[in-house]
């Protein structure tokens, strides 16, 4: 993984060089008044040119767990039970991916032997079984100190001379890559002379070149640089290469609500689920539990065995009390753990908590918001999909189809935690009266939940009816022009095309109204459509034919894959991975 800015300044490159001795002088001057010098294949220089050419096997070690050895792709892994092809370096993503969605501190990985692995010096070597690829990692220790030197590069081609041991040239190569440059010198027997071409340059880790002069000159560039920035090598991937300045200022940023406890191998989660912790820079730390009761600790960071530990100190907490080993704090949460029975998991809550009411109530103002989900005491109300909120400067709310509008109130408040509570009141319309909690402020996008409990609201931000959007209104106009059939309608495998839908017509009105008849006869005169861009940025068909008839199979909020004057492809993915395609055809 080449190459990350360490905050090391990287400082005079051409410096006086050591005198290095041995049995012979390790820099010769070459007859005939030439400047070049000779180098011997085992002098420290050459040592150095084939660090700096060996090849970097760190970019795997999520799967490998060395910096010295690299897999060839493509090779078969299975991760937490799922199998992957991994053919490039972008593929190891996926791996990372799925271990950040587990929230667990171990992370299944199972490589399908054999495989054929690259080694420093651009060996090959196949590989049948996990205990052969286990010795070989164990070459590399934790924290990267396998021998490539990855803050400088050759830069390519460069021209080398061979020469006899009373300094006659006896050849030259020109070398185009690490792999030959370093297949080149393993080549060398122990006193065979060399030398470069120069002058040569060499490409510095923040993208900048230097040029240099001699055998002198190069040891000293690649000395210089060779710490010069972090070459990422840890094979622990997942801590993400934070450290301790970064680590405290992550948990100084904002507050974080608890979502996992486990401590002597019980789970106390029930206990201090949604618990507020909030990190201060002068190492006090506040906790405040579900009633907004404070309780108030110390905590403190600090280096050691390769980690970054988090120590909390607490009267009260004792669950909490613990020095912890610091496992990741990407993806928006901090995982610690010490120990196989103890762990923590908490979740950054930025915007969430210690948010002023207002930032949330100029939000909701500014544009109406489209119900995408709705699930009020476990109960998921489908037929309220696609419907708009407007919310007023008076606490006045409507809840809209287009057609029928109800009327409410609303307020934007904070619980005892400190937490952003949307408080709506709407008798026409209990579905949405709720203390809706602040989950998820984006700002396309707002999530309304109570975790591990029955409601759930989630909003879209719909502005000006995306009249701005060319594609948005270009799909309406197709739409509205007149009467469409369903040309199919498919789930997973299976073909669920009837014959009872050839008859009816759908059509899509203007106010967002939806119908469908069967020789002019109204069927469904009451439902709902809308075309928008989504806060993913994809295009949505909401559908929403209401209760009580044969069409709730088609309220959804789809994906438009295609769309045309003739023709709307439309796709939808479930939780289970099933997917369903909808195509309407005139």
């Amino acid at each position: 993984m080449k190459k990350f800015f360490s905050y090391l300044m990287y400082t005079s490159l051409l410096v006086f060089a050591m005198n290095f001795t041995s049995c012979q002088d390790e820099f010769e001057e070459l007859p005939q008044g030439n400047d070049q010098e000779a180098i011997a294949a085992s002098s420290a220089t050459a040592k150095l040119v084939e660090r700096t050419s060996s090849n970097d096997g760190s970019y795997d070690n999520i799967v490998d767990g060395s910096s010295c050895i690299a897999i060839q792709f493509p090779y078969t892994v299975e991760v937490a039970g799922i199998q992957l092809t991994i053919d490039s370096i972008a593929d190891l993503r996926l791996i990372e991916e799925i271990f950040d969605s587990i929230d667990g501190d171990e992370d299944f990985l199972e490589i399908l032997f054999p495989i054929t692995i690259t080694l420093p010096d651009f060996t090959e070597r196949v590989i049948n079984n996990k205990e052969d690829l286990r010795n070989l990692a164990a070459d590399c220790i934790e924290g990267g100190d396998d021998d490539d030197i990855e803050c400088i590069d050759f830069v390519y081609p460069v021209k080398l001379f061979t020469f006899s041991a009373n300094l006659q040239q006896t050849g030259s190569v020109v070398v185009n890559s690490d792999l030959e440059l370093r297949r080149f010198f393993k080549g060398l027997d122990d006193n065979d002379l060399v030398s470069f071409d120069f002058p040569i340059s060499l490409a510095l880790y923040d993208g900048t070149e230097i040029t240099v002069n001699s055998n002198m000159e190069l040891a000293n560039a690649i000395e210089n640089a060779k710490d010069a920035c972090d070459e990422d090598d840890d094979n622990d991937y997942n801590d993400d290469d934070f450290n301790k300045e970064r680590l405290d200022e992550f948990l100084v940023s904002c507050p974080f609500l608890v979502h996992e406890v486990k401590r002597n191998g019980i789970d106390q989660t029930d206990q201090y689920f949604e618990y507020v912790m909030n990190f201060k820079e002068n190492g006090s730390v506040i906790v405040r539990n579900r009633l907004g009761v404070a309780l108030e600790g110390t905590w403190s960071t600090r280096v050691g065995e390769n980690r970054v530990l988090l120590k909390l100190e607490f009267d009260v907490l004792v669950d909490f009390t613990l020095e912890w080993f610091v496992y990741e704090i990407e993806e928006g949460r901090i995982k610690l753990y010490s120990g196989d029975g103890n762990k923590i998991i908490m979740k950054k809550a930025c915007d969430i908590v210690n948010n002023t009411p207002d930032t949330l109530r100029e939000i909701l103002k500014e544009c109406s918001w489209v119900i995408k989900k709705v699930k009020n005491n476990g109960e998921e109300i489908d037929r309220l999909l696609g419907y708009k909120f407007s919310f007023g400067a008076n606490a006045e709310v409507t809840l809209s189809n287009g057609v029928n509008t109800s009327n409410g109130t609303w307020a934007i408040t904070t619980n005892a935690q400190g937490q952003l509570v949307m408080a709506i009141t709407m008798g026409d319309e209990p579905g949405v009266s709720f203390e809706w909690l602040l989950r998820d402020l984006a700002n396309k996008r707002l999530k309304f939940e109570i975790e591990d409990t029955a409601y759930e609201l989630i909003l879209e931000r719909h502005c000006n009816d995306n009249n701005e959007d060319g594609d948005v209104m270009e799909i309406r106009n197709y739409l509205m022009g007149g009467a469409w059939k369903i040309a199919s309608y498919t789930i997973g495998e299976g073909d669920n095309t009837s014959a009872q839908y050839a008859e009816f017509d759908f059509f899509f009105s203007s106010n967002n109204v939806a119908r469908i008849s069967v020789n002019a006869d109204p069927i469904v005169d009451n439902g709902l459509w809308r075309i928008i861009r989504d806060s993913e940025g994809k295009l949505k068909c909401y559908l929403n034919y209401g209760e009580g008839n044969n069409f709730i199979t088609f309220s959804d909020d789809w994906d438009i894959v295609a769309a045309s004057s003739t023709r709307l492809e439309l796709k939808s993915v479930s939780g289970d991975g099933t997917i369903e395609t909808l195509v309407f055809e005139k």
